[in-house]
């Protein structure tokens, strides 16, 4: 893989949906890796306190709040909420890198499943709402519990970034390069998606067969 990666030491990092495990584990390694954190919820209180089980140089307050204040923001919410609350933060978002790891998946006795997308993914549909941002797809597989443990070093992981905006795919690639063990591998263009997406339900198959938290690595690059 190519080492000419962009220096993103300095970014601030906001997290939409930061008060679910996925948010707060994101929050926390970023927090490790010596970046200002955000926690964004609905609630400002909610989100403090999320912040405060985490520690470090992690604050929380209401989703505008971070919105606006972050350089990149995670959208890292449930998918119900996914449409309307990206259509509240048009303002605030506009003209940011924002990173969609939302997994519209549905759930039955058989187990995880893909859910149909009108606009193709949660991502695109990210792009639809937020035209003025530079949407980017990443972190849909990354084990929340994992990423929570104290006693788990380094994330052994590739991380699939995809966008249309090279510029912006270069960033996330080096910000998941700031988590010790994961990588950024460019997986395609927004309209890929879905499969991206999509795949989670087969890890969560995965992971509920061998109790394990698997993850993706890319070979021979």
């Amino acid at each position: 893989m190519s080492t000419d990666i962009p220096d993103v030491g300095g970014i601030s990092i906001g997290i939409l949906g930061g008060t679910g495990d996925q948010g707060k584990g994101l929050a926390r390694r970023f927090a490790l890796a010596g970046h200002s954190v955000l926690i964004g919820s609905r609630s400002a209180e909610r989100a403090q306190e999320a912040a405060a089980s985490i520690g470090g140089s992690v604050r929380g307050a209401d989703n505008p709040t971070v919105a606006a204040e972050a350089d990149v923001v995670i959208v890292a919410i449930p998918w119900d909420g996914h449409r309307s609350t990206l259509e509240s933060l048009r303002a605030e978002l506009a003209g940011k890198i924002v990173i969609d790891c939302v997994n519209p998946l549905g759930f039955d006795k058989q187990g995880a499943y893909a859910l149909a997308v009108e606009e193709g993914s949660a991502a695109q549909q990210a792009a639809a709402v937020l035209t003025e941002s530079r949407v980017v797809a990443a972190f849909h597989h990354v084990s929340a519990v994992l990423l929570l443990n104290p006693e788990v070093d380094k994330i052994d992981l590739d991380v699939l970034v995809l966008g249309d905006d090279r510029e912006a795919t270069d960033t996330v690639q080096a910000l998941a390069g700031r988590i010790p063990g994961m990588r950024g591998v460019y997986g395609g263009r927004l309209r890929n998606a879905h499969q991206v997406e999509a795949m989670t339900a087969n890890f969560i198959s995965i992971n509920r067969r061998y109790k394990a938290h698997a993850g993706l690595r890319v070979t021979d690059i």
